[in-house]
Order: structure tokens, then sequence, then C-alpha cells
């Protein structure tokens, strides 16, 4: 395969970033545009300061109109890091046809991110015309408390150990391919913790092996299928409880993964979820056209965070790519996105006088995985959008930062839920250095 076909087939590696399907629940509340026109721009080359700068937000509202309009211009200003002192609503007189600027200065006298919005309402209007912009400050720097419990290390060996105890019983089917393919396909079927069936697509290279191994890990929804070709690594896509084709004894409906089994850190989706990823690797780990000394997991959104705990809980992981996670840093998501979440936790925890907000913290800080962070020692990837309204990048950094193996990320400064192209070339050729070519090893 010549090297342009590799990398193309390569490409097909890739989780799907931006399919609603893949997203996991929240994200920016688009509201209607009103007169005037208003975009929104900051002066800090990439989107990135250093500590001590001061970034200022520019307004600029154009009246396409005949008429002179009244405009009430209202700052607002998200972040888990920097307190900003906000000016008063300011009042401006856009002349027929005319154009007027506010100015936002913000101090950035921290790491952290800040996401700004600024509100423009008519006279006589009833919504504002909303534009949002986020900036950051020396990403690498971030660092937030943990949130572990007494018992975080304990609860997670005793998962081990019974998922340990459960028999995988493979089963194999194989699938008829086309006559070019260059792998053969099956359907993998594997019992996981609680007994419960998952499966996914396994591809091996029909060329002699062992070969390197990419594990590829669903976003919230996404169903996990085979890609077009492998080049000479075996790719195992894989679909946790609920997920694709693995909802025989965990349904897939209603969409609510997040919220179920919050009352007990042991009954909690994700304790389940993560094992299943453990699981995936234990198969591939069995066979032997596996080379256990490449193994990579992949995944996007909650894919990346399935990503961060697969390489959290086992230590047979080479490579972690983690790209726009979820499931980082839950305290702060939970203040960033209040407004998107509040309606689904509300209702959740109004249909039982037992639940309660510090209950659910308490349960999701076992599968925060910023606290499982110091556990991965393998090479760790990660790229984020900053203007991601969905899994906001001060919340990935705080799992990304307490990585302990070699670690490096992109931030791709106008792109929300999902990546540049540019970025796959990157996290691609650095896959190579871990795996070996996927032309040939």
């Amino acid at each position: 395969m010549n090297a342009p076909t590799a990398v193309a087939s390569a490409l097909l590696l890739l989780p799907c970033l931006v399919s609603a399907s893949g997203a996991p629940p929240g994200g920016p509340v688009s509201e209607p545009s009103s007169r005037p026109w208003v975009s929104l721009t900051a002066d800090v080359e990439g989107g990135l300061c250093e500590v001590g700068e001061t970034v200022h937000f520019t307004a600029t509202l154009e009246n396409r109109s005949d008429d002179a309009v009244r405009v009430t211009v209202k700052w607002e200003v998200e972040s888990l890091s920097l307190e900003a002192e906000l000016p008063a609503p300011e009042v401006l007189e856009l002349p027929a046809r005319g154009a007027a600027t506010a100015v936002l200065p913000l101090a950035m006298a921290r790491p952290g991110f800040a996401d700004v919005a600024v509100r423009v309402l008519e006279d006589g209007g009833e919504r504002p015309n909303v534009r949002r912009r986020r900036v950051g400050c020396d990403p690498a720097g971030i660092r937030y408390a943990l949130s572990r419990e007494p018992d975080f290390e304990a609860f997670w060996e005793r998962t081990l150990v019974e998922l340990a105890a459960v028999d995988s019983e493979v089963e194999l089917r194989e699938v008829p391919g086309k006559p070019d393919d260059d792998f053969k396909l099956s359907e993998v079927t594997l019992r996981s913790l609680g007994g419960v069936r998952v499966r996914g697509w396994l591809q091996v290279p029909r060329s002699e092996g062992p070969h390197a191994a990419v594990l590829r890990v669903p976003g919230y929804t996404e169903t996990m299928q085979p890609i077009d070709a492998v080049g000479n690594r075996v790719v195992f896509s894989f679909n946790i409880r609920a997920h694709g084709d693995s909802v025989q004894d965990v349904p897939a409906g209603p969409v609510d993964y997040w919220l179920r089994g919050l009352e007990d850190k042991d009954d909690y989706f994700y304790r389940g979820a993560y094992m299943d990823c453990v699981r995936a690797m234990d198969y591939l780990c069995s066979r032997d056209d596996v080379d256990q000394d490449r193994l990579a997991v992949w995944g996007a959104s909650q894919g990346g965070g399935l990503a961060f705990a697969t390489a959290a809980l086992d230590p047979r992981v080479d490579i972690c790519i983690a790209d726009i996670p979820w499931l980082c840093h839950w305290r702060g998501l939970m203040t960033l996105l209040i407004d998107q979440d509040v309606k689904d936790l509300a209702a959740w925890l109004a249909a039982d006088p037992g639940r309660s907000r510090a209950g659910v913290l308490e349960t999701l800080s076992y599968f925060d995985t910023m606290n499982l962070a110091d556990r991965i020692t393998c090479r760790t990837l990660m790229g984020v959008g900053l203007q991601d309204g969905i899994c906001p990048p001060e919340t990935s950094f705080g799992t990304f930062n307490r990585v302990k193996g070699e670690r490096d990320f992109r931030i791709y400064e106008e792109q929300g839920h999902g990546l540049a192209a540019e970025h796959y070339g990157w996290a691609l050729a650095e896959l190579a250095e871990v795996l070996g070519s996927a032309e040939g090893d």
C-alpha cells in the first residue's frame, strides 16, 4: 500500500467527532439572532496567551437596516480559574447602516480558560443576539483539586478483580468480505462485568503477524463499525454496553447513560462501561496475532473519556489518544454546563426524594478520569476544540495534566466539538512512532 493510500486508510481509524449521536448531553444553547449583526473577536494569537496578559474582546455591531437602532450590550464570562470584574450593561446608539464596537478587557491572571459571551438586545426586542468566544491561558499549567473518596483505589481494584472473575466466553463470527479487503473481518462477542454481553468488529490483516492493535471506543450513543482498510494493524472497533450491537443485556434507550445508576457507584453505568473497555483489551491480548507491546486506544468525546479510563485501568496500553474528551473533571463540567444539564439532572433528582446533588457528585467522583489520570503512564495525546461547548477544554486539561506518562496536545482555535483535519496527520504520525507504520511492521 503506497503512502497516500496508507494515510487515507489510517484516517478511517478516527472516531466520529462531529455527529450529534456521538456527543454527550449538554452543550451551547443556540439563541435566535435579532438586529443588529454581531461579531466577537479576541486580540490573542491562536486563542492562547501567557499568564498576566490582558486580552481584549471586541464586539462589532452592524446595523444593516435603514432605521437607527438602540441596543443594550451585556458581557458575561464563564471560567473555572478566573474571576472577572464585568462592566455594567452599556447602551449604544447605532445609526442607520452604521456600526459601533464594545470592548471587554480581561486580565488572564492564572492558567485557565475564559468563555466570554456578549449579549446584544435591541430596544423592544425579546431575545438577545449572543456571540461567544473562548481563549486560554497556559493550559499546561491548569491543575484542579482531586475529588477522590477514601476508598477510591480500593473501589477500582475490587472492580478489576470482579471483572477478572467473569469468563469472557468469546464468540467469533466470521463475516465474508470483499476480494480486495486487506483484512479478515469478524464480529466478536465477549462477557464483561456482570456477565453483560458486549460486541465489536475485529479486523485482522491478511499479512503474517503479530501486529500492533488499535482499540477504537465510541462516542455517546455512537455505533462503531468496521473501517475500510487496516494496513498492517489489527483494529477492534468496539461498542460498550448500550451502544451499537451491544444492546442484548443493557438497552440503548432511553439515552440517559450518564444518569443510570447514579444512586450507587457499584451500579453506575460507567463502572460497567469502563470494564467493557478493559475486557476488550483482554481479548486483544489473548490473541497470538497481536503484539502486546504495541497497543493503542483511541476515542473522541465520550470515547476520549473511555480512552483515558482504559489507559488508567489497564497498564498494557502503550499509547492513548483522547480527543475532545468527556468524563473529565465532573465538578467543573457541571459548573460550566449547569444551564444545559440542569433540566435532565433536576428531573432525575426530583424522581426520588432520597437523591441529592451531593450524592451525584460523590458517585461521579469515582468515574472522573481526572481522579484516575495519575495511573496513566503510557504516551498520551489529546486534541481539543477551543470553542467546544459540549466538552469544555478546561475540563479536558483537568485530566490530561495529571497523566504521568509522556504527553502532548493540540488546541484548535476555531473548532468546537470536532477537530481540524490537520489534527489527524499529527495523531497518525505520533501513533506510528509507537506502533510502527500502518504500511508494515
